[in-house]
């Protein structure tokens, strides 16, 4: 009985202790239950955690292997020039009467992307602009000369040429189907430290930053119509790609926003869709076939809004049309809106500027218009600027030694002496073209174009290659009688 007694007891204690550990523990883990309060669940939502790929262990935003992927289709770039200097006093003491004027070599340095197995490469027009010879360095550290097919000052690109097969390349992406907040990676040789990669998110589209500066004597109008985005690019980075997390090319980066000259927090890049069109229009024509609706536009402001009773801010306003000009040939009136083209909507005029750009003279484009608050459908036929349809080939003859006829040779440093000027290419032989059409004979040294000096025979043909309109050629026979010519291009 004593046995069954102390049985019970210990028994008892036993489910005791159980009991308050289930109950002191439970605290602990304790379960907060939705709570209504004025019928709606108020639920605490979970930490903010990263989700990981689930195949290979790694982290979903992964940029490895399109960093791999570019690094190796992104080049250095130097780029040789020279630089006029005038007569110094100071140096022409030592250096004797004038001895200090004349060019010097300089070096400037970017980068390029390589878009073809065959070695075409888009950068920067300010990276190589007025360069005598031009040097890629590949990621493998091989360096080879280029060849300036084509440079076109309106969108600041160019398309150079390596003589090489079998090199990685980057695929051309949407640039249309980026939107804010996508992950890009900028990817280029800042500082002339090679294959660097950057990381940031697009803060913005269709920026006019004003880089670009008009020209009406030389036929420049800029399209600017950035990427912008907050991935760190500096110095050198210019031509270099902006890729997406894919490896796909979404932009050419072009410019930093900056009172220092470093990055200070915001970058550039050239949509992949004006690239696109413009490296093949150089590669095909030797020059950029630009488009045009025929119209003066501008942006809808809250006052313009109240003004013309519109509905809202939606589009760009048609405040002007040009005579002969595509968009009043096809019926489109001053204050009409257009919302959009072909399928694209615009709500600035860098958005019209970047979707207009990406056709050429005598394409049918579909615009979406607003008039009186009904929205109408026009088919334009866009045109040059010289106002018709004319697609212009200005395609120089494969032989890089001969222009419109015209051969040429780089005059040595004795000859320049004896002649009495600073530097000039010699005319050695003539053919059948616009050179002999104007009457410049063998012999003749051009000294100046549009009244700059002449280096050297690369700079001069990769000059005309991409003058538009015509120059001005000045220079002298060896017998000292000098010519002015009027060449029209």
């Amino acid at each position: 009985m004593k046995n069954l007694i102390t049985i019970i007891l210990f028994s008892t204690l036993g489910g005791s202790i159980t009991y308050f550990l289930i109950n002191h523990s439970s605290k602990s883990a304790e379960v907060v239950l939705p709570i209504v309060e004025n019928s709606k669940e108020k639920i605490e939502k979970p930490e903010f955690t990263l989700t990981k790929n689930s195949q290979n262990n790694r982290y979903e935003l992964d940029f490895t292997s399109a960093a791999q992927k570019t690094v190796n289709a992104v080049v250095h770039i130097k780029s040789e020039y020279e630089q006029a200097y005038h007569s110094d006093p100071l140096l022409d003491y030592f250096w004797g009467p004038k001895g200090s004027r004349g060019f010097r070599p300089a070096i400037a340095t970017g980068s390029g992307v390589i878009i073809s197995e065959d070695g075409y490469i888009v950068t920067n027009n300010h990276v190589i602009d007025d360069a005598s010879k031009i040097i890629i360095t590949l990621n493998d550290g091989r360096a080879l000369e280029a060849e300036l097919v084509g440079s076109d000052p309106n969108t600041d690109l160019a398309l150079l040429k390596i003589d090489e097969k079998n090199l990685l390349f980057t695929e051309f992406g949407n640039s249309d189907d980026v939107n804010l907040g996508d992950w890009v990676l900028a990817v280029g040789n800042p500082f002339n430290l090679t294959s660097t990669v950057t990381a940031g998110i697009v803060s913005a589209k269709s920026r006019n930053i004003n880089i670009l500066r008009q020209n009406a004597k030389e036929n420049i109008f800029p399209l600017e119509s950035f990427i912008q985005t907050d991935a760190a690019v500096n110095p050198g980075n210019s031509g270099g790609a902006l890729v997406t997390p894919d490896g796909l090319l979404i932009g050419i980066n072009t410019a930093i926003a900056s009172k220092t000259g470093s990055y200070s927090g915001y970058s550039f890049a050239i949509p992949s869709n004006i690239a696109l069109k413009v490296v093949n229009d150089l590669k095909k024509y030797g020059l950029v076939q630009r488009a045009f609706i025929g119209v003066i536009i501008q942006d809808i402001t809250q006052d313009i809004m109240n003004e013309l009773e519109l509905p809202n801010t939606m589009g760009v306003l048609v405040s002007g049309l040009s005579e002969g000009g595509a968009a009043k040939a096809a019926g489109i009136k001053i204050n009409d809106v257009i919302l959009k083209v072909e399928t694209t909507f615009v709500n600035d005029v860098p958005e019209l500027q970047e979707q207009i750009g990406k056709y050429k003279p005598g394409d049918n484009v579909n615009v979406i218009i607003q008039r009186d608050g009904n929205e109408k459908s026009v088919n334009l036929v866009l045109r040059n600027e010289n106002g018709n349809t004319e697609i212009i080939n200005n395609k120089i003859n494969e032989d890089k030694a001969m222009v419109y006829g015209a051969y040429f040779k780089d005059v040595n440093e004795n000859k320049l002496r004896q002649l009495g000027i600073v530097s000039g290419i010699e005319v050695i032989s003539i053919k059948k073209g616009k050179f002999e059409e104007i009457g410049i004979e063998k012999g003749f040294i051009i000294t100046h174009i549009n009244k700059k000096a002449v280096g050297s025979k690369t700079k001069f043909i990769n000059t005309i290659k991409n003058k538009k309109g015509g120059i001005l050629i000045e220079g002298q026979y060896p017998n000292g009688i000098k010519g002015y010519f009027g060449l029209g291009l």
